[in-house]
C-alpha cells in the first residue's frame, strides 16, 4: 500500500475518532435535574405527609404535632476557599404565623435557624437580624449571615464536573417536632430548570450558575443529643438549599488540555523525523540520542503541569483529565521504545517497525490517541 493510501486512511480515522471524542464531551457537560427537587408548596407537603407525617400518625408512642415553618434563602457572594470549603454569605428569612409559632418566635438578637456544617474558620461573622416585618398575622424575621461549609466535593470528572453546593439547615429548637419548609412564594418562579434564591450577578470565577432548588434528605442519627425527648434521630426531614454551578470548559482546556495536546502533536513531530533514509535523516537532524533527549524535555513538561494539576485536589480520587497525562507518558515510552527498535535494525521479528519507513507508527499515531481518548471518556460517562 502506498504512503499516501495509508495517510489518507489516518486522516479519516482520525477525524471520526475527532467527532465521536466532541460528542462525548458535549454529553458529559450536560447537567440533569436532581429527581428529589421541590418545585412548590405542594410537592414540599407531600413529601413531608410521605416520609414524615403519615409515619408519626402510625407510631404507637404520642408525639406532638409536626409544626411547619416557612423559611427562604438568598445567596449574594460564593467563594471556594480549598477542595472541600465554601464561604457563603447572603440572608435567611423565616415566617411566624400568630397562635402557631408563638413559643419558637426567636427574640431580638436571637437566630432561628442553625447551620450544622459551619466550621469557624475564625473569619465568619455570627447571624444578625437586619429585619422583622409584619405581613397581617405573620412576623417576618431576616438575618445577615456569612458562613464555611464543609462538604465533600466530587472532583472525578474535572474539568466536565458539576458543584451542587448545599446550605443545610435545622431550626433552632430541633429536638422538637418542626420542620423548615421552602417559603416558594418568596421567589417569582422555583420550577425544574429556573434559578432563584442566588444573586443574578454574583462572581463564581472559573463557574457558572446552572440550576437551584429545595430538597429534602432524610437524616438518621445514632446519639440523641442527650436529650431525652428528641425526635430527629430516625429519617427526619432536613431542609437544603441547593446551587448547582458548571465548571467553565475554556478555562481548563486552556490552562491543561492544549498543553498537552500541543505535547502530543511535538511528538508526532517527532516521530515524523525517524526514518531510515540518509537523506531524509541528515535533513531532519534525527538521530536516537536527540530523539531520546526530545522525549526527556516532554517528560519533564507534562510531569510538571499533572503535578500543579494534581496539587488542586489533595485527597481526591484520579480525575478524568489526570488519565491524559498518564496516556502521555504512555506515549512518551511507546514513541522512545519504537525509535530504538527502529534504529537497531536487526531481528525478523522488527520488520513490522521497518515496513515502509516505520509507516504504521506514524499513521497510527493518531488514532491510538483519540481511540485511547474516548475509552477513557466512556469509562466516566
Amino acid at each position: 500500500m502506498k504512503q499516501a493510501t495509508w495517510w489518507w486512511l489516518s486522516s479519516v480515522v482520525s477525524t471520526v475518532l475527532v467527532i465521536v471524542l466532541i460528542s462525548m464531551w458535549v454529553e458529559m457537560n450536560n447537567y440533569d435535574v436532581e429527581p428529589t427537587q421541590l418545585e412548590n408548596a405542594q410537592a414540599a407537603e407531600d413529601y413531608l405527609k410521605a416520609n414524615w407525617e403519615d409515619r408519626l400518625s402510625s407510631s404507637t408512642t404520642a408525639i406532638e404535632p409536626t409544626t411547619k415553618v416557612k423559611t427562604g434563602i438568598f445567596i449574594q457572594s460564593l467563594q471556594f476557599f480549598n477542595a472541600s470549603e465554601v464561604n457563603l454569605s447572603g440572608y435567611i428569612w423565616q415566617r411566624y404565623q400568630d397562635g402557631v409559632h408563638d413559643e419558637l418566635k426567636p427574640a431580638k438578637g436571637e437566630v432561628g435557624f442553625v447551620l450544622p456544617e459551619q466550621v469557624n474558620t475564625g473569619n465568619d461573622i455570627e447571624p444578625r437580624e437586619v429585619y422583622r416585618d409584619r405581613e397581617g398575622n405573620e412576623e417576618v424575621i431576616g438575618w445577615y449571615f456569612e458562613a464555611t461549609l464543609r462538604q465533600p466535593f466530587d472532583y472525578v470528572d474535572y474539568p466536565f464536573d458539576h458543584k451542587t453546593v448545599w446550605v443545610r439547615m435545622w431550626p433552632k429548637e430541633f429536638s422538637k417536632n418542626i420542620v423548615l419548609v421552602p417559603d416558594f412564594d418568596a421567589y417569582k418562579s422555583t420550577g425544574l430548570n429556573d434559578v432563584f434564591g442566588i444573586e443574578k450577578d454574583i462572581v463564581l470565577g472559573t463557574w457558572v450558575r446552572q440550576n437551584t432548588f429545595f430538597d429534602y434528605k432524610l437524616k438518621s442519627y445514632d446519639t440523641n443529643f442527650g436529650l431525652s425527648h428528641y425526635i430527629g434521630q430516625d429519617n427526619f426531614p432536613e431542609l437544603y438549599y441547593n446551587f448547582v454551578i458548571k465548571r467553565k470548559f475554556e478555562n481548563a482546556f486552556i490552562v491543561y488540555l492544549l498543553p498537552l495536546f500541543l505535547v502530543a502533536s511535538l511528538l508526532f513531530s517527532a516521530l515524523l523525523t525517524v526514518s531510515s533514509n540518509d537523506k531524509l535523516s541528515s535533513r531532519f537532524g534525527f538521530s536516537v540520542s536527540g530523539f531520546i533527549g526530545a522525549c526527556s524535555a516532554l517528560f519533564f513538561v507534562v510531569m510538571l503541569a499533572h503535578i500543579q494539576l494534581r496539587e488542586q485536589f489533595p485527597g481526591s480520587p484520579t480525575v478524568y483529565i489526570e488519565y491524559f497525562y498518564i496516556l502521555m507518558y504512555a506515549l512518551l515510552v511507546a514513541a522512545t521504545a519504537n525509535t530504538y527498535l527502529f534504529s537497531i535494525n536487526s531481528g525478523k521479528w522488527l520488520k513490522l517497525i521497518h515496513y515502509n519507513d516505520n509507516i504504521i507508527a506514524k499513521v497510527a499515531y493518531w488514532p491510538v490517541v483519540l481511540s485511547s481518548l474516548i475509552f477513557i471518556t466512556w469509562m466516566f460517562l
